[in-house]
């Protein structure tokens, strides 16, 4: 397994939140095309990431083929790297990205505003969790 990546791929998850929390202004997400674009885009990078780093974590482990995005939630969470919960919420996001990268409809404001306001900290979990597996990784 590639910790150093995994790494790297976490720190960038974990700016993007920074970045996110300290600089996007939620109630301008109707009405300024820049503030829109920056919260797409930025949460965009680190749904991505997250994808990349689980991507990795299933294939070094060898925990199957997952037929979407979606499930390579399914199985960090089968993995027992996160909880069901926090499985099912990015699992969410990773709809929010295809959406977002692909653009085959409408992106729901509302919808970027509920990630702003209640699940930027589900992606510092993600990290958080994901930082303790690889611990447990290295140290049996």
């Amino acid at each position: 397994m590639d910790t150093a990546l995994i790494d790297k791929k976490l720190a960038f998850i974990q700016t993007c939140v920074r970045e996110l929390t300290e600089l996007a202004d939620p109630e301008r997400l109707d009405t300024d095309i820049r503030e829109r674009r920056f919260v797409e885009h930025t949460l965009q990078l680190a749904i991505q990431a997250a994808l990349d780093v689980a991507s990795h974590w299933v294939s070094a482990r060898r925990l199957g083929e997952p037929e979407s995005n979606r499930a390579l939630f399914r199985l960090l969470t089968a993995d027992h790297v996160i909880d069901r919960e926090l499985g099912e919420t990015l699992a969410a996001m990773a709809g929010l990205r295809n959406i977002l990268v692909h653009g085959y409809q409408a992106v729901d404001m509302d919808k970027l505003r509920e990630i702003l306001d209640h699940h930027l900290g589900d992606l510092d979990r993600f990290s958080a969790a994901l930082h303790a597996a690889m611990q447990d990784a290295q140290h049996p």
